[in-house]
């Protein structure tokens, strides 16, 4: 049973703006250090992975039901990839939405990134 479904899109352009603007201190806002490291690593277009991480986190805020919020900061999670390279959510700390269960998917292109999280409880045959 789904508890909630959260969608995002930016422009990269807007992404990119960001980061010109404010440089290191942007991504040390929104991003761990692992996320980081992942996006730096595509150096021809980090922005375009920076603007996927960006969506997905406004997304998962969306489908807790708070937004980026005194509920849910940034750096509660962090996007991660598995061995295959697929993303999943990684909760940094302990809240009241660590014991659900999310499915997340990023897509962009040169324009825009977009994530979509669904959110449902915990079943027994989840790790």
């Amino acid at each position: 049973m789904t508890k909630g479904i959260g969608i995002d899109i930016i422009e990269v352009s807007r992404i990119k703006g960001m980061m010109d603007k404010y440089g290191e201190k942007f991504f040390k806002r929104i991003l761990t250090d692992k996320e980081i490291a992942y996006c730096r690593s595509y150096e021809m277009n980090a922005e375009v992975h920076f603007a996927g991480r960006f969506a997905s986190k406004e997304a998962y805020s969306k489908a807790i039901g708070t937004g980026i919020s005194k509920n849910f900061g940034w750096k509660d999670i962090e996007i991660l990839n598995d061995e295959r390279g697929k993303p999943y959510i990684h909760h940094t700390k302990e809240t009241e939405y660590s014991n659900l269960h999310f499915e997340i998917s990023i897509s962009h292109t040169k324009d825009y990134g977009c994530a979509v999280v669904i959110c449902e409880p915990q079943s027994e045959d989840k790790g």
